[in-house]
């Protein structure tokens, strides 16, 4: 590769979305630690320096849902000629407080899918040809809300399953490597938005679960849906 845009052969290229915080953010600096060429997005800027990323992480301010965005994500991967990782991690939880499926609207479904279903879905196609090419790995994140049914976590639930369906179809339409892992309950953000005003310093922080999925890589097991805990560590 001759351009100073593109990466060299061996130097492996990941698209993290949502990575300026949480379980985002710590996978995206586990694996800018291990050398992998990391590119990554967020909805602010402002907070992608309060995040202080690793030297050399491309970041690309913007929201998933918006086709420009999508389109300089794209682009960004193209000019390093190759993915050999997808992470969709950037997700909502919908209207807050979370409430029960009764009260939900149809906005509000359209917003929950748009964010956690239907911009993965349209992204994973553009970039399939660079997955491919690398024999890449399609990973993305779930949650027990997929396969359990929890009050008031009815609209995520349903946009995490229906994105575990997508992304294992994707696996046996374009012959790549496709995860749905469930990362279990964490310390971030997003958890405590989801229980307002509770204690959630019981729950492991994002980077105590980040080498679940450096091991996933490494051992490179079949397409499925993996629980983070159940990964062995090595």
């Amino acid at each position: 590769m001759t351009t100073t845009d593109q990466v060299q052969e061996a130097e492996r290229v990941a698209l993290v979305t949502g990575g300026t915080a949480g379980l985002g953010l710590a996978l995206v600096r586990a694996l800018a630690g291990e050398g992998w060429r990391v590119v990554t997005d967020g909805r602010s800027e402002v907070r992608a320096k309060e995040a202080e990323l690793p030297a050399g992480v491309d970041f690309v301010a913007g929201d998933l849902t918006d086709d420009d965005h999508r389109a300089t994500l794209v682009a960004r991967v193209a000019a390093l000629g190759r993915l050999d990782l997808l992470v969709h991690n950037a997700s909502t939880l919908g209207p807050l407080p979370m409430r029960p499926l009764s009260d939900a609207s149809i906005a509000d479904l359209q917003h929950v899918w748009r964010t956690n279903i239907g911009a993965p879905l349209v992204l994973t196609g553009a970039l399939l040809p660079w997955l491919q090419r690398s024999e890449g790995v399609l990973l993305s994140i779930s949650s027990d809300a997929a396969v359990e049914h929890y009050e008031t976590w009815g609209l995520y639930g349903a946009s995490k399953a229906a994105l575990d369906h997508v992304t294992l179809t994707y696996g046996a339409e374009a012959g790549i490597t496709a995860w749905a892992v469930d990362p279990g309950d964490m310390r971030t953000q997003m958890h405590q938005d989801a229980y307002p005003g509770e204690e959630i310093s019981d729950r492991p922080l994002p980077e105590e679960v980040v080498p679940r999925f450096l091991s996933l890589l490494r051992q490179r097991p079949a397409s499925g849906r993996y629980r983070a805990s159940e990964v062995a560590l090595g």
